[in-house]
């Protein structure tokens, strides 16, 4: 079962997995040096792992450690130009990635066949549990291109230090890069073909194209609209079929649009993809911002392909609500006008079609229907709370940030009332969000 198992041991949302990372003072501050020269930076320090789980214990030598994140990049230490400050350290919560594989290209440093663990702290979410929800939420739904995701904890010993730091409980996440395509590889069709990030401004809009960046993946902490995740001398064909598809998907109208789409990708996954990414009430995503997605094409044929839409990114998601796009209002918008179409064209397009409409609108239903146990406001609050009794004495961490589980939305966002644990409030998001489904 396209070693399902494998990631299922690795991204357990049962059990909090420890992660130790050991570094030396060199690096770490190696670490630092590189963020205050450029913030963006995808520059990589070596460093020792330990990840222990269920009784298991495996240890990475000579591993990679780097900072993530795209708005939310933070220096892991200190102020700008300071470094290390052993035992009287100003610790700060960030994102890192770590890659067992960076240095040492060998079967031992991989843990369950798993090369990458993405590290987020639970940014803009005091309620410890937005993006992990989501990505439960589309396992959950038979979504199988969806990440793998849990929750772990978080150490970090810089070399000399008494003790060391410990970070807190972060999100561990699946990387999507050709590993997570090749686990995959028997749903995919194939694995060896076109991975595309997409970021903001990439609405699949063919008119856009000349204001768009296509680029591959050059590690250099720039942002691109599609960046492409293979080998540079796939870069050209691939941007070829891309365009393609993008020309069809902004031109093609009538019975011809609804043909060509369905032959080229699972409508249905697509749009049980989407009704996901609308009950979670996700607006910084491809149809409101045009943003926070990838594609994958399982051929390298310019006509003859799959084309397949990962969902990535949901912290900004379950009442965390803003002024975006066509929306103000992430609990109450209609999920068939989700985004501007004339802007960002593909899902509005098919949901022009009654037989895919349909497809969409039995989604949305199924997923709010307390018989399933899935996004039903019970189920989900019986959900959240047995995560949080698994992490609650856990939280208080060395950052001193978000030492506390709190029901609320992110501080900037424009609805601050939404809550998601209380049941009896008229603001419980599970609840508005249902009533803004439309009927079968």
């Amino acid at each position: 079962d396209w070693a399902v198992g494998e990631l299922d041991w690795v991204f357990d949302m049962s059990v909090m997995p420890e992660i130790h990372i050991e570094i030396s003072v060199d690096e770490w501050n190696a670490l630092l040096s590189e963020f205050d020269r450029d913030p963006d930076t995808n520059e990589y320090v070596h460093c020792d792992v330990k990840f222990e789980s269920k009784g298991e214990e495996h240890n990475f030598v000579d591993a990679g450690l780097r900072l993530r994140g795209n708005t939310s990049r933070r220096r892991p230490e200190g102020n700008s130009g300071e470094m290390h400050q052993s035992d009287n350290t100003d610790w700060r919560h960030c994102h890192f990635m770590i890659n067992l594989r960076k240095y040492q290209k060998d079967d031992a440093h991989e843990l369950h066949n798993v090369r990458k663990l993405h590290l987020k702290w639970h940014k803009d979410d005091s309620a410890y549990c937005r993006e992990l929800y989501c990505y439960d939420l589309f396992r959950r739904f038979g979504i199988w291109t969806a990440p793998y995701s849990s929750y772990c904890r978080l150490w970090i010993h810089v070399e000399g230090d008494s003790e060391p730091a410990y970070y807190g409980v972060y999100e561990m996440i699946e990387a999507i890069d050709e590993q997570y395509v090749k686990k995959r590889k028997e749903l995919y069709g194939d694995h060896k073909h076109h991975l595309w990030k997409c970021g903001w401004g990439a609405t699949l809009n063919y008119n856009d194209r000349n204001n768009s960046s296509f680029h591959i993946d050059d590690d250099m902490g720039n942002d691109y609209t599609y960046e492409y995740k293979g080998d540079s001398e796939n870069f050209e064909v691939a941007k070829t079929q891309l365009l393609e598809f993008m020309k069809n998907v902004t031109e093609r109208q009538g019975q011809d649009f609804h043909d060509w789409i369905g032959s080229v990708c699972d409508v249905r996954l697509l749009l049980r993809t989407y009704a996901v990414n609308v009950v979670v009430g996700m607006w910084d995503d491809y149809w409101n911002n045009s943003n926070n997605y990838y594609i994958y094409f399982n051929s390298s044929d310019k006509e003859n392909y799959q084309f397949f839409f990962i969902p990535f990114d949901y912290d900004n998601t379950l009442g965390t609500s803003s002024h975006c796009g066509v929306q103000s209002d992430s609990g109450r918008h209609d999920p068939l006008n989700w985004g501007d179409t004339r802007k960002a064209p593909l899902i509005g397009k098919i949901l022009q079609y009654s037989d895919y409409r349909a497809i969409y609108v039995e989604a949305l239903n199924e997923l709010c229907d307390p018989k399933n146990n899935l996004f039903y406001y019970q189920a989900s609050i019986a959900r959240i709370n047995g995560w949080h009794e698994m992490i609650r004495d856990y939280v208080v961490n060395d950052t001193e940030e978000d030492c506390e589980i709190k029901d609320r939305p992110a501080g900037w966002g424009n609805i601050y009332d939404y809550r998601i644990l209380d049941a009896s409030s008229s603001m419980n998001f599970f609840k508005v969000k249902a009533e803004s489904i439309p009927s079968r």
